[in-house]
């Protein structure tokens, strides 16, 4: 075949350092756009952005040079940065780990549908509860132990 053709977007979650509720409606959307911005600058596609006090969801699109890894280096590095010196929030971080799940084209909707309506979705449940329930939904094997 004499080209490449590309079709991958990762549904990505992760949290503040200890769960500690720190972004606060005050500033939220403006991290979600910063988030959205990181992603724009590495060379993504930022689909979607949402999350509640405690973490984040995205949804993007990278090409076939990008490394997961490199990616949520940079996007955690930077924001931790922004949130420090712009928002004034010194002890915020993010934790270490992150999930990182591959989304189809027939799914793309509904995951951004889901990123965007997490204030309402999280009335009901907590980010463990809704985490626990997605690595089952998508069969990912886990140790409760390491998870938070």
């Amino acid at each position: 075949m004499p080209s490449t053709h590309l079709s991958l977007h990762y549904h990505i979650v992760f949290s503040t350092k200890n769960h500690v509720p720190l972004i606060t409606n005050e500033w939220r959307e403006r991290l979600h756009a910063y988030l959205g911005g990181i992603i724009r600058d590495l060379g993504g596609v930022p689909e979607s952005v949402g999350g509640v006090d405690d973490h984040v969801h995205l949804l993007i699109g990278l090409k076939a040079t990008h490394r997961l890894c490199d990616v949520l280096r940079d996007l955690k590095h930077s924001s931790s940065k922004w949130a420090h010196e712009t928002i004034g929030i010194k002890e915020f971080g993010w934790q270490d780990g992150y999930g990182a799940f591959t989304v189809s084209e027939n799914r793309r909707e509904a995951i951004s549908h889901y990123i965007q309506n997490q204030e309402t979705h999280h009335c009901t449940k907590t980010f463990q509860e809704e985490y626990l329930e997605f690595l089952r939904k998508v069969g990912v094997e886990y140790d409760e132990r390491y998870l938070w």
